[in-house]
């Protein structure tokens, strides 16, 4: 007679969120116990929802600043994805004190408490640290250069940085199992257009035949990668016994200029939007810079775990444009 599987309790912090709701339902797919903790500031019950009646489904409404909250689930679970943070150029442009609290306070919490009970946790950086080094693609040990402390645009990375440094240091003096994690550019359905995510902000304004609005020149390059793509790797990641104390880029290196994204949607929705360029100061204020170059270098991660990104640029374009054609009711949000 076999053993039943004991399945293993995870913490997913900021689950009611785009990246952080595809990651939930994997878990839960696998068998897993899942506790969801998210304000739903950012995040979206809508996305979370379908899975209300799953046994192994926990939803938290909180904030990983509430230090009871989070230490009475971190006695509950064997692993921890932290996800929750402040996104989206816009929000930290708008918000800049909540933002830099809630990536640095915060993120500060979950380590603290995980380091108790030496609770593995996988730390969702991102691309944004790499500030305004221009010699791509970017290696996890590459240099980091930040813009003017006066100029807000940097908050986000720079806090992001201090989040890595800070993981790294539990790592070494605590002994705490931390992965990190930086995203370059994650694409799919479900992904809100409010913080100034570019994808589903070209395809909505495609869809309602409204301008294209493409910020600066247009001649700034990104690589987008599909969050489908990206999710099993970050279970790989997770279980794998190498990875701990390690940072690794995640995304695709298949770069795009934003003109040519917004060309390719016009295209793929067969849009009469006309596409408009628009100055970033009067978008972001006087003083905003942005990162020219974002491209990965992905070989750290394709030797350790294999990873391979499938989906091609064209291919999420399509299923999100798919995703806005069913879901009329979400082009008015936003």
């Amino acid at each position: 007679m076999k053993k039943k599987k004991i399945k293993k309790k995870i913490l997913v912090t900021g689950g009611a969120g785009f990246i952080g709701s595809y990651l939930t339902e994997e878990l839960l797919k696998r068998g897993e116990e899942v506790f969801v903790l998210d304000d739903l500031s950012t995040g979206r019950w809508e996305n979370i929802s379908h899975l209300e009646k799953e046994k192994n489904f926990h939803f938290i409404e909180g904030s990983i600043l509430e230090e009871k909250t989070v230490e009475k689930l971190v006695k509950k679970v064997d692993e921890i994805y932290h996800l929750a943070a402040a996104v989206g150029v816009k929000k930290i442009m708008e918000n800049p004190l909540q933002s830099f609290l809630i990536n640095i306070k915060g993120t500060e919490i979950i380590f603290e408490k995980a380091s108790k009970k030496k609770i593995p946790v996988l730390f969702s950086s991102s691309s944004e640290v790499y500030g305004k080094n221009e010699k791509v693609p970017f290696k996890e040990d590459s240099d980091r250069c930040y813009g003017s402390a006066y100029n807000i645009r940097w908050g986000y990375g720079l806090s992001k940085s201090c989040d890595e440094y800070l993981g790294l240091c539990y790592f070494r003096e605590k002994k705490l199992p931390v992965v990190i994690v930086r995203f370059f550019n994650i694409i799919g359905p479900r992904q809100s257009s409010a913080y100034g995510m570019v994808v589903p902000r070209f395809v909505k304004q495609a869809l309602k035949g409204q301008p294209l609005t493409v910020y600066g020149d247009g001649y700034q390059t990104r690589c987008f990668a599909n969050v489908k793509d990206i999710i099993p790797s970050l279970i790989k990641l997770m279980e794998h016994p190498h990875s701990k104390g390690e940072i690794f880029n995640l995304g695709s290196d298949e770069e795009v200029t934003i003109k040519e994204l917004a060309q390719k949607i016009k295209s793929l929705t067969a849009s009469p939007s006309k596409i408009v360029f628009i100055p970033y100061e009067k978008v972001y204020g006087r003083y905003f810079e942005d990162m020219i170059h974002r491209k990965p270098d992905l070989s750290k991660v394709k030797n350790l775990i294999g990873y391979e990104p499938k989906i091609s640029l064209e291919e999420s374009l399509k299923e999100i444009i798919k995703f806005y054609e069913e879901r009329k009711d979400l082009l008015s949000f936003d």
